[in-house]
């Protein structure tokens, strides 16, 4: 029953990816100032909304193992695998930001980056969260996981420095597209459900991502968990 529910989670989840591609490419009308390099958008913004959601998870597990590392251990180490898989996750969607906004970019302004706020501030929760899982593979010893924790929380603080960076800071960014003042928004219906479709489709895929490595990590807690303790039986026999 588990398998099959994943089968159509999958399923559905590529069927969606295809739909949103389709309305992307298809559907949404061209538009008038930067025809069809203007349909990178329909990815670019998504991928961005949803990486700062896998960020703010890795946020809530980072935080959920600090505070439960010595009264509740078994809950701590399911905060901190939380905290690696959207780790994880936030990072794979935030390098398709990083890599659909130069493209846009180079039609747009003729060069492929530019030491803008929004930019900068991006590549720099990129480099922090990047740090993260670097720190995560390479290092060892009891503190590892608390060090990670505080790092995690440290980048999550980069966040909505990100989010407001081209609200606080004049920039080359465009404008804020919700919430940017009263001509901000999608006014044409077939642009906003394609735009619509693109984040429901993501959003899936990130969190079938999500739920399949916070899965392994568990796997791995239990298995390191087994061998400590048969390692510290050898030892007392």
């Amino acid at each position: 029953m588990k398998r099959l529910a994943i089968g159509l989670y999958v399923a559905i989840t590529v069927a969606l990816l295809g739909w949103g591609y389709y309305q992307a490419i298809y559907v949404a009308p061209d538009e008038s100032t930067m025809h069809e390099v203007q349909r990178i958008f329909y990815y670019h913004v998504p991928n961005a909304m949803l990486c700062f959601l896998y960020f703010a998870l890795s946020l809530i597990g980072s935080i959920a193992y600090l505070s439960w590392r010595h009264s509740q251990p078994e809950r701590a180490q399911a905060g901190d695998a939380l905290a690696l898989a959207g780790a994880e996750v936030g990072v794979v969607f935030c390098s398709v930001v990083l890599t659909t906004g130069p493209l846009w970019g180079r039609r747009a302004w003729g060069i492929w980056w530019t030491w803008d706020a929004r930019l900068t501030t991006t590549l720099v929760l990129w480099l922090i969260y990047v740090s993260y899982l670097l720190l995560r593979r390479f290092a060892a010893g009891p503190q590892m996981q608390t060090l990670a924790a505080v790092l995690g929380i440290f980048g999550a603080l980069d966040v909505p420095i990100v989010y407001m960076s081209n609200r606080w800071w004049r920039t080359q960014h465009p404008a804020p597209v919700f919430g940017g003042g009263p001509d901000s928004g999608i006014k044409d219906p077939k642009m906003l459900a394609a735009f619509g479709w693109n984040v429901l489709a993501w959003a899936l895929w990130g969190f079938l991502l999500l739920g399949l490595r916070y899965h392994v990590e568990r796997q791995h807690q239990k298995i390191a968990a087994l061998e400590a303790k048969a390692a510290l039986e050898a030892t007392s026999a």
